[in-house]
Formats: structure tokens, C-alpha cells, sequence
């Protein structure tokens, strides 16, 4: 056979379009000599000698490796410049064996079409990536540019919208209000967090005397209790929960997905990246072990409560919260450990650049009055962070959280705030002056800090412009007998506190709390384990990081800061 009839016009083994477009993210993954212009890129079948050649083939996938044998099975005859070939994968949505199915496996096309595109296929296939969930297409790897939504979605929200009052001269620290339909949100603010739809310690109405304006629900817990169909039948969580005029923010349930395969932060931490282990067991059996999956489709979970599975898309959780109808949502988007090879990083990056991608479409399905918030990834990478910034403020999402890993400790964190904030300061206009799509508004867009509300770290994100910033900080130091005042932090189990009569936990606090009990009264109830010391301590912890917010606002004003 003349080889060079081969180098200058071959027609690649597997025509059938379907399967070159979900075979091309194997093609990418390496195979050691695809660059030969003798071997279809696809199959791999060497066209000079006619053989088969199976190769078996490991696909990294984030942080996990997904196995599949690739058996191709080609016949060439001489003269001919098609050739017909099968793709045997046992790859499912989630990894599971589906081959016993229906439609298991891609055959190739032997019509007359795939034959006069099979050029075009396979660059096509090079070029625009897709997955392999299990037998069927999914969309491709590319995410998808603005010019992919509609154009209204880039007009304003009649509904929501930032409102910049004053920008800092000296810092990036500014002082705005957010609009939503259940009330206005000042900012710097603090956002308390209510895992469950329920604050710890306190009703609903303690929290709002103290002046929290925003508040946090985890959709992960409320999927699994009490369910969508719950929340939505009482007609949102405002009404579920009888918070009617204040404003909620529900996350996409990725952050508590991924801590079951990870731990959490601290853990993956204080383990140098090793997975959490045998930690929690049900029914005899290791509830951490393949907890999560993981692929282009979206997540597939264990149920803490009874084990079952649970799939966890970008339009499932977008469904999700539109069932629960908080005023601002997050896609889904995954969260890397901080210990992670820089090449695995890149890949979850650019998964959490689609799905936000898709997230945002299905929100954009039916808007709802909600408005969605992009989460910008790229860990402690410059290069990765600036391509997370550059995308996804790109696209009409209303608001920009900051996710991912934050580094190890408060100097990384403000670190990476320091270099990577300015950018949200960009009005997004080219070399030439003119302004680009979707970038004009990133001054003017809210930015939340997730996950992270300590003190020190509050101080430092405002510096760098932060607007709003979530933590269970105030209320899980009030479980564990602690109190934030302005003279440091109150250990109320120290008996140094019994006999401090007519001391308040902070002279300038005006919670009730405060006004009607001293610390030996607070330090008996700790101690002898009363339930109502929790609702007193978290009530005072909760007016003492909204003061604080509010301090953080006039300094800003009087150029302080």
C-alpha cells in the first residue's frame, strides 16, 4: 500500500459525526502517536498495515480516573477511503455499566454524508470537545461565548440591581446597596447562614432585630429535608419560613457535594490533599467511599441520610432553587481541593466554566425575579483566575461570587484578593476604547466572598472591594461558648467570668442580650448546658459582625479606610 495516498487524502476511520464529536475528549487526553498522519486519530487503526489495534486508555477527570477500553475494529480495502468502525465503551452518565442497555456503543456511519464531511468531522472533533455520558451526546466542552444569550439578557433588572454610593480613594473599599425584591442589602455586609432554612440558636425574627439583612440557605440539605416539592407547595422559602421581607441567597449544593469526597476545607487542609477516609460509617459500610462522581453531565452523591443516590446537574439545581425562590442563586460549579496538580485545576476550571454556562441558560428559561451570581474559580493560579474573571463576567449573570480555594490561611486569601479584584474594577473596553459585551458592568455588579466572614478576613475583603461575604463563623462560635466584643473575644466557660456582675459580654452593644444579662448569668447557663444560652450567645454574636459591617460603612464614608 503507497503511503503516501494515505498522507495526503484519508477519510479517518470513524465517520459517524455523534462519535467523533464524544470520542474527542479521548483524543485529547494523548494517545502517544495520533501526530502519525497514517492513524486515524479516532480509532487509531494504522491504515497501512489493516489491523485493529485496542488500546486501553485512562482518562483523568478531575481528581479521579474514569477506565475504558477502546476496541476499534476497522477493515480497509484497497482503494477505498472510507472505512466503517465501532466504539465499544462502557462509560455511563456516571460510571456506571450500562452495556447491557439499549444502544450500547457508537457504530460508525457508512452513508454518503458522513463520507463527504469526514474531513470537516474530525476537526470538528479536535476542536469542539464533548463527553461520553454513557451512550448519548451531551453538549461540547467549549463553553459557550456571549453571543450565545439573548440579547435582553444583558439589559438590566428591573427587579435587582448594585447601587454604588461611594468608592474609597484610598483602598477598593466601596459602600453600595443591593436591590432585591425582599429588601434592600447594605453593603460591606455580613451574610448569616441557615444551613437547614433555620439559624442556629434563633428564630428568624432575633436575627432580624440585630439588623442581618441577607441570609444564606444551603439547597444541598434541602434537597434531601424536606425536598423541592415541600418548600415549593408552601410557595418559596420566604413563606416556608415566614421571612417574608427580607432577602435570601441559596447556593447550588456543589460546596457540601464536594466536601463528602474531599472533607472538609480544614480537613483537606491538615491532610495535605488526601481524601477523608472511613470518617463516617452507615450500615456498616465506609459512607465516604465513591461518595461523589463526577463527569461532564454534573454530580452524582450519596445521601447522608439514607444512602441513596442523587444526581446533581447544573439545570437540576437551577430547578431546585427556582422551586425555593430565594432572591439570588449560584450555579453549580466544582470545587477543587487546594492540594491539586495545576493541569487537573485547569480541567475543573474550564468544567465549572460550562456548567455556570448552563446553569445560567436554564435560569435564563424563567428568570423569575431572581437574579444569579457567576462563581469565579482558579485557585491560588493567576493565569487560571484571570481567564475565570475574564468568562464569566462576560456572560449576563447579575453578580459575581469569588469561589474555589482561597488558599491555606488569611495571608493567601488576601493575597489572591490583592492581585485578582482590580479587575472587577475594568470597564471592559478593548485597545481600541470600545466596550466588549458583557464586561461593561463589572464595577457596577456586586461581589460576594464565599464562604469566608471571620473577623480578620472581613477587614481585609473590604479593603479589596468585597461587597458581601457569608460564614457560619458568629453562630457556630456561639454553640461553642465564645462571644465576639470589641475588647476580643469573650470564653465565657473561664471561670474569670463567674463574678463579673452588672458586665455586660460588650459595654457598646445593644442587643438584647446585652442589655439584660451580665457575663456570670451567661457563664452558669453555658456551664450547666442550658439550651437558651445558645439563642443568648448567638443573638449577641450575630449584633456584634452587623455593628461591625456598619462601622466598616461610615469609615469608608469618612475615608478611613
Amino acid at each position: 500500500m503507497n503511503s503516501s495516498v494515505y498522507r495526503n487524502s484519508w477519510t479517518p476511520c470513524c465517520t459517524n459525526e455523534a462519535m467523533l464529536q464524544s470520542l474527542s475528549i479521548i483524543i485529547l487526553g494523548g494517545f502517544s502517536t495520533m501526530a502519525s498522519c497514517f492513524l486515524c486519530p479516532l480509532c487509531h487503526t494504522c491504515r497501512m498495515v489493516q489491523r485493529p489495534s485496542p488500546i486501553p486508555k485512562i482518562i483523568h477527570h478531575g481528581d479521579k480516573q474514569l477506565r475504558t477500553a477502546i476496541r476499534c475494529f476497522s477493515t480497509l480495502k484497497d482503494g477505498d477511503e472510507k472505512v466503517t468502525g465501532n466504539v465499544v465503551s462502557p462509560l455511563s452518565s456516571f460510571g456506571e455499566d450500562n452495556s447491557g442497555e439499549s444502544g450500547g456503543g457508537f457504530t460508525g456511519s457508512d452513508n454518503s454524508s458522513a463520507t463527504s464531511s469526514s474531513t470537516t468531522s474530525t476537526s470538528r472533533a479536535v476542536n469542539s470537545i464533548a463527553s461520553l455520558n454513557g451512550n448519548k451526546l451531551t453538549q461540547p466542552l467549549t463553553p459557550p461565548g456571549p453571543e450565545t444569550f439573548p440579547a435582553w439578557s444583558y439589559e438590566p433588572r428591573p427587579f435587582f440591581h448594585f447601587e454604588l454610593l461611594y468608592e474609597s480613594k484610598k483602598s477598593l473599599a466601596r459602600v453600595g446597596r443591593i436591590h432585591t425584591p425582599h429588601g434592600i442589602i447594605d453593603t460591606p455586609g455580613y451574610v448569616s447562614v441557615a444551613t437547614n432554612a433555620a439559624l442556629k440558636g434563633v428564630d428568624f425574627r432575633d436575627a432580624d432585630s440585630t439588623g442581618q439583612q441577607l441570609i444564606f440557605c444551603n439547597t444541598y440539605h434541602l434537597l434531601l429535608q424536606p425536598g423541592t416539592d415541600v418548600v415549593e407547595g408552601a410557595g418559596g422559602l420566604h413563606n416556608f419560613i415566614n421571612r417574608k421581607d427580607g432577602p435570601l441567597i441559596t447556593d447550588s449544593g456543589g460546596f457540601q457535594v464536594f466536601s463528602l469526597a474531599y472533607g472538609s476545607v480544614h480537613e483537606e487542609l491538615s491532610t495535605g490533599g488526601e481524601l477523608k477516609r472511613a470518617s463516617q460509617k452507615k450500615n456498616g459500610r465506609d459512607f465516604n467511599e465513591n461518595a461523589v462522581k463526577v463527569n461532564e453531565e454534573g454530580v452524582l452523591f450519596r445521601s447522608y441520610r439514607d444512602g441513596r443516590k442523587i444526581p446533581l446537574t447544573p439545570e437540576s439545581t437551577v430547578q431546585a432553587q427556582k422551586a425555593f425562590g430565594a432572591d439570588i442563586i449560584i450555579p453549580l460549579d466544582e470545587l477543587p481541593p487546594y492540594h491539586i496538580d495545576d493541569a487537573i485545576l485547569r480541567d475543573s476550571v474550564e468544567r465549572t466554566h460550562r456548567w455556570e454556562a448552563r446553569s445560567l441558560k436554564e435560569h435564563l428559561k424563567n428568570v423569575r425575579n431572581q437574579a444569579m451570581y457567576c462563581v469565579i474559580h482558579g485557585g491560588l493560579n493567576r493565569q487560571l483566575r484571570k481567564e475565570s474573571v475574564n468568562y464569566l463576567t462576560s456572560l449576563p449573570f447579575d453578580g459575581y461570587a469569588i469561589g474555589g480555594s482561597l488558599g491555606k490561611n488569611g495571608d493567601e486569601l488576601m493575597e489572591l484578593l490583592g492581585w485578582m479584584m482590580p479587575m472587577f474594577n475594568e470597564d471592559g473596553s478593548n485597545s481600541s476604547g470600545e466596550v466588549m459585551q458583557g464586561h461593561v458592568n463589572r464595577r457596577n455588579k456586586p461581589r460576594h466572598l464565599l464562604g469566608i466572614a471571620d473577623e480578620p478576613s472581613i477587614l481585609g475583603a473590604v479593603r479589596h472591594g468585597i461587597d458581601t461575604m457569608d460564614s457560619c463563623y458568629p453562630t457556630r462560635l456561639s454553640r461553642h461558648g465564645t462571644l465576639l466584643s470589641r475588647e476580643g473575644k469573650v470564653h465565657i466557660k473561664s471561670g474569670r467570668y463567674s463574678r463579673q456582675y452588672g458586665v455586660p459580654v460588650d459595654r457598646e452593644c445593644n442587643c438584647s442580650t446585652c442589655l439584660h444579662y451580665d457575663r456570670p448569668y451567661l457563664w452558669h447557663l453555658f456551664k450547666a448546658k442550658e439550651p437558651v444560652f445558645v439563642q443568648l450567645a448567638t443573638i449577641h454574636n450575630l449584633q456584634y459582625m452587623n455593628d461591625l459591617m456598619e462601622k466598616q460603612r461610615q469609615m469608608i464614608l469618612e475615608g478611613k479606610i
